[in-house]
C-alpha cells in the first residue's frame, strides 16, 4: 500500500473531550472520528486494526469448532419478552417501533435470537454439542458514554453460544472456549490475565474475565504473585482471620467526637489505628405481594472494619439479602438508630434488626463505633459483653493488598485491568425461559445447557493502546498494527535511486505477505516520522541517498531508542526474521 492511495489524517492535538490516552491517540492518529455521543466512524487506519482483531478471533473460534453465523442487529420484542429481559433491562436497551407499531430492540447481545434458532434446529441429542458465534454490531444506550470506544454506545462484539445435552458436556464446552480465548489473547501480544469472575444469579464457578493489564483500567484485578490465583475484585475471597478473638481489655466508653462522622476522622481524633474502627452500613430488603406492591421491609446492619470497603456482590450472597437489597432510607435509619448516619453503631438500638459482621469484625475486640448519638462514639466495644454475637458472619469486603491468597500460596496484590473478554456458563436460564429442548436417547425432552462467550472487538484496540504507548504515540503489537512495516524514503520525489529502492523493497515485502506501507507523500523526514510514530507502526525502514551510497538502510522498531543500520541487500530477510521472532 502507498500512502498517496490511502487515507491518513493525523492531528497535532487531541479533542478536548478525549479523557483517556486511548481516546486521545485514536483520534489524533486518525483511527476514529466522532459522529455523536458514544458513536464513532472507524476510519481506514482504524478499520484495519479492527479487521486484524476479527481475523484472529475468527481463526481461533473456527479452530475450536465453533460455527459462524450472523444474527440481526434489530430483533423483535417478542423474544425478549419471553425471557423477561424486555422489562428487566433498563434504558440501556434501545427500544424502537416499526411503521406497523410493532416493538423491536437494537441488540446489546443475542441470547434470545440464538436460543430461538437452537429450539427450532437442534431437536435431537445427536445434534449436540453445538457452538454458534457471530461478529456483529451491538448497541447499549449508555447514560454517559465515555473513554472513546472503551465505553461507547455502538460497538462490535464477538459473541458465541454453546448448546449441550447436560452439565458435564456443557462444562467441557466451556473449557474448550476458555482454552481458545487464551490462544486468542496470546496471539494479540498483550499482557493479560484470565481472572475468576462472579457468576451472578446463575451461580457456580464457571465464569472468567480476560483483562488486559493497564494502569488506567477501570477494573481491579486481584492476583497472587507466587501462584496462578487471579480473580476480579467482586469474586476474590477475603479469608477469615486465623487468630482467635482477643479477650476484652477495655471497658466500653462514650466519647465526644464533635463533627467527626467518618471512621478516618474519628481514628485521627482518638489517635487510634483506623483498623480499630468499625463502620456501620444500613441496608433494607422489601417484601412484596403478588401484585409487586411493597408490604413490609427488613432493616439490616452490616459491620465492616473502618479501613475496608463493602463488596456489594458478596453482600448479595448473604442469605436474606440474596434476593435484592437497597440502602435504607433516612426515616428507616432514624427509626432503628435514633440518629442520622455518621454516628451509627450496633449498641443501644431503638428497634431490633439483623446484624451481619464481616469476618474481620467478628474477631475484633475493643473496637470503636458510633454511639447512636450525634457527635459521640463508643470505644472499647466487645462482642458478647456489650452486644450479642452477630446474626451472620460473612465475607463482605473488598480485598486489600497483602491479604492472604485463598489458595494458601502467598499474599495478594492488586493491579488494574480492562475487561475485553468473558466466558460464562449459563445453564438453562434461557433454554427454560424459551422452552428450548431436545430429545434425549429415551425420546424425552430435556432443556439444553448453554454457555456464552464474548470478546469486545472494538474495545480491544483501545485496551491495547492503554497498555502500549509513549509520549510520541501508539506502539502496536505486530498482530494488531494497521501496517506492520512502514518504509520512509527521504527525498523520494527528488531521487530516482531512493524511489526505485523504496518501491523494490515495498513490492518484495508485499509479495511475502507483509502489511507494508510506503510513504510516498513527499513529506519532510520529521513530519513523516512523527506521523508513523503517532500511528504506531512497529517496524520502520528509512531509505536515503546517503544510506544507499553506503549500501545500507536504517531499521528501527517503534520501541527502539536508535536506528540500526542494515545492508540494503539484506533488509527484506532481516525484516522477515524479526517478524517471525
Amino acid at each position: 500500500m502507498k500512502a498517496s492511495q490511502f487515507f491518513i489524517s493525523t492531528l497535532k492535538e487531541a479533542p478536548a473531550d478525549a479523557e483517556v490516552v486511548s481516546h486521545q491517540l485514536m483520534m489524533r492518529a486518525g483511527l476514529i472520528k466522532k459522529l455523536g455521543a458514544g458513536i464513532y466512524s472507524y476510519m481506514p487506519m482504524g478499520l484495519r486494526v479492527v479487521r486484524k482483531v476479527e481475523a484472529i478471533v475468527r481463526e481461533e473460534m473456527n479452530r475450536a469448532g465453533a460455527v459462524e453465523l450472523l444474527m440481526p442487529v434489530v430483533q423483535p420484542a417478542e423474544l425478549w419478552q419471553e425471557t423477561g429481559r424486555w422489562d428487566k433491562m433498563g434504558p440501556e436497551l434501545m427500544r424502537v417501533k416499526d411503521r406497523h407499531d410493532r416493538d423491536f430492540i437494537v441488540q446489546p447481545t443475542s441470547e434470545e435470537v440464538v436460543t430461538d434458532i437452537a429450539r427450532q434446529e437442534l431437536r435431537s441429542y445427536k445434534q449436540l454439542p453445538k457452538n454458534l458465534y457471530h461478529i456483529q454490531t451491538k448497541f447499549r444506550d449508555e447514560r454517559r458514554p465515555r473513554f472513546g470506544v472503551m465505553r461507547s454506545r455502538e460497538f462490535i462484539m464477538k459473541d458465541a453460544y454453546s448448546f449441550d445435552r447436560d452439565m458435564a458436556t456443557a462444562k467441557a464446552s466451556y473449557q474448550v472456549m476458555a482454552t481458545a480465548y487464551r490462544a486468542i489473547f496470546d496471539r494479540f501480544g498483550l499482557r493479560y490475565r484470565a481472572v475468576a469472575a462472579d457468576s451472578g444469579a446463575i451461580g457456580g464457578d464457571l465464569s472468567e474475565e480476560f483483562q488486559v493489564i493497564a494502569a488506567t483500567g477501570e477494573d481491579a484485578i486481584v492476583y497472587c504473585p507466587d501462584s496462578d490465583y487471579a480473580a476480579n475484585m467482586e469474586k476474590a475471597e477475603a479469608l477469615a482471620p486465623q487468630q482467635a478473638r482477643p479477650a476484652a481489655a477495655q471497658s466500653m466508653s462514650r466519647v465526644p467526637t464533635p463533627g467527626k462522622s467518618t471512621c478516618a476522622d474519628v481514628a485521627a481524633l482518638l489517635q487510634l489505628p483506623l483498623q480499630r474502627t468499625v463502620k456501620s452500613l444500613v441496608l433494607a430488603t422489601d417484601k412484596t405481594n403478588d401484585k409487586g406492591e411493597i408490604v413490609g421491609s427488613q432493616v439490616w446492619l452490616l459491620l465492616v472494619r473502618g479501613d475496608h470497603d463493602m463488596n456489594e456482590i458478596k453482600v448479595g450472597k448473604v442469605p436474606g439479602l440474596d434476593n435484592g437489597f437497597r440502602f435504607a432510607s433516612l426515616p428507616e435509619i432514624e427509626a432503628h438508630f435514633g440518629t442520622r448516619p455518621g454516628y451509627l453503631g450496633p449498641v443501644g438500638l431503638k428497634q431490633p434488626l439483623k446484624i451481619v459482621a464481616d469476618r474481620d469484625v467478628a474477631v475484633m475486640a475493643d473496637w470503636v463505633c458510633g454511639a447512636n448519638e450525634e457527635d459521640f462514639h463508643l470505644t472499647g466495644v466487645n462482642w458478647g459483653r456489650d452486644l450479642p454475637e452477630p446474626d451472620v458472619v460473612a465475607d463482605l469486603r473488598n480485598i486489600v493488598e497483602g491479604d492472604a491468597s485463598p489458595d494458601g500460596k502467598g499474599t495478594l496484590a492488586i493491579e488494574r485491568g480492562i475487561e475485553v473478554g468473558h466466558v460464562f456458563y449459563l445453564g438453562t436460564k434461557y433454554s427454560k425461559a424459551m422452552n428450548a429442548t431436545f430429545l434425549d436417547e429415551n425420546g424425552k425432552p430435556q432443556f439444553m445447557e448453554m454457555g456464552c462467550y464474548g470478546i469486545g472487538i472494538t474495545r480491544l484496540p483501545a485496551a491495547a493502546i492503554e497498555q502500549n504507548h509513549d509520549e510520541r504515540g501508539i506502539i502496536w503489537p505486530d498482530a494488531l498494527a494497521p501496517f506492520t512495516v512502514v518504509l520512509c524514503p527521504i527525498g523520494m520525489d527528488r531521487s530516482a535511486e531512493v524511489k526505485a529502492a523504496a518501491e523494490k523493497l515495498h513490492d518484495e515485502l508485499a509479495a511475502s505477505g507483509i502489511d507494508v506501507m510506503l510513504d510516498d507523500r513527499g513529506e519532510r523526514p520529521g513530519a513523516m516520522f512523527a506521523d508513523w510514530e503517532l500511528i504506531g507502526v512497529p517496524h520502520r525502514v528509512v531509505i536515503s541517498d546517503r544510506g544507499l551510497k553506503e549500501g545500507q538502510l536504517e531499521y528501527q522498531h517503534r520501541r527502539d531508542s536508535a536506528a540500526t543500520k542494515v545492508a540494503a541487500t539484506e533488509v527484506a530477510g532481516f525484516l522477515l526474521d524479526r517478524l517471525k521472532a
